[in-house]
Formats: C-alpha cells, structure tokens, sequence
C-alpha cells in the first residue's frame, strides 16, 4: 500500500457518513445519497416497481426496499454478486444483454417500472478522456433503458461525471424527459466530479 492510499482509507474510515452508514446498517455511503435526494425529490412517493441498475452491493437497493410500500417490488442487476437482501429480486448479469434485457421484462410482467436508479460507475483507468468515455456509455444504456421501460409518469436517477459531455447528455436527457434537475448531495465527496441528474416524465413524442 502506498502512502497515498493509505491516507485515502484513513480519510474514508474516519469519513462521518461512512461512520453513519455502517452505525445504520446500511451497505454503502452512496444510501445515504439516495436518502438525501429523496427526501429532496420524493423518488419513492408514488413509485411501486423500481429497478437498480448497478445495484452491487445493495446500498440503493436497500434504502428502496425500506421506502416502498410492503407490495412495492425492488429488482436489482449487476455484473457482479450481490449478496442477498430480503425483499429485493436480484439478477445477474448486464442490462445491456438482450437476454437479460429479455429476462427482466419477464420478471416484471404487466407492471410499469416508476423509478430508474442508476449510481453504475466504470472501472477508472486515471485517463480522463477513457474514464469518461467509459462513464458516458453506462450513463447512455441508462437513459435507453429507462426511456424503453418507464411508464409515462416514471423517472430516472443517474450517475453523471462533470465534464464537457455532460452538457451534451443533460440536453439529451431533457429532449427525452419532461423535466431533468441536477444534484450533489452532501455524502458525495465535495472534491468529486460526481454528480447525478434526475429525469421525470418520458416523452413518447420523441
């Protein structure tokens, strides 16, 4: 372990919102995120089918299952193992993969999906064009997904890294959906280029 690194695990254990979270049980610093927004927005008010993309290992999953009403239906996917939570339907696998596509719409049946989450990152290479890049793909396949599965009245939380595309995709964002905001809650690192963007309201005219 460099000294570099070992400063930044000393930081991120002595971080109060990571203390917080593990004093809640909670799998993730990034819930607490999703709480904040929430209690911002409202994402969970009238939402019944909500579906985590990137949901390893389960923090986003988790607030969800606790905001939803008992008959709610939380499904999670990701690439990776996802140790069990109760009340969350997990599938592995990429949401990118027809077959996988195929399965989820399966699972989901004749309900309407009302909530999108995705807090997907890529793997940082410390090439910022390539990180980037990698960011936008993932950010892209959510907004086609969530425009592909929403209902109307549905919306989509996602990831965003600031930097020149991001401009490009809010105004995609705002060409697909009725209203778009941004946020920054205060569990994400000031010094961050993290962002997420919230997206309500497909428009089926476009």
């Amino acid at each position: 372990m460099t000294r570099k690194s070992g400063a930044w695990r000393r930081g991120r254990d002595t971080d109060g919102f990571v203390r917080e979270a593990r004093r809640r049980g909670l799998r993730s610093r990034a819930a607490l995120k999703l709480e904040a927004m929430d209690k911002c927005d409202h994402l969970f008010r009238d939402a019944r089918v909500v579906v985590d993309l990137g949901a390893a290992p389960g923090g986003w999953s988790q607030v969800a299952r606790r905001a939803l009403p008992p008959a709610g239906r939380v499904v999670a996917l990701d690439v990776l193992e996802m140790e069990e939570l109760p009340g969350v339907e997990f599938m592995q696998g990429d949401f990118r993969n027809s077959e996988v596509l195929h399965g989820l719409r399966s699972r989901i049946g004749h309900q309407t999906v009302d909530l999108v989450l995705s807090d997907m990152a890529p793997n940082l290479s410390g090439t910022r064009v390539r990180d980037q890049a990698r960011w936008l793909e993932l950010a892209e396949g959510a907004a086609e997904f969530a425009v592909s599965m929403l209902g109307r009245d549905g919306a989509l939380l996602v990831k965003l890294f600031q930097g020149e595309e991001t401009v490009q995709y809010l105004r995609t964002l705002r060409e697909r959906f009725t209203h778009v905001a941004v946020r920054k809650p205060a569990a994400s690192r000031k010094q961050s280029r993290e962002t997420y963007a919230l997206a309500r309201g497909v428009d089926r005219a476009t």
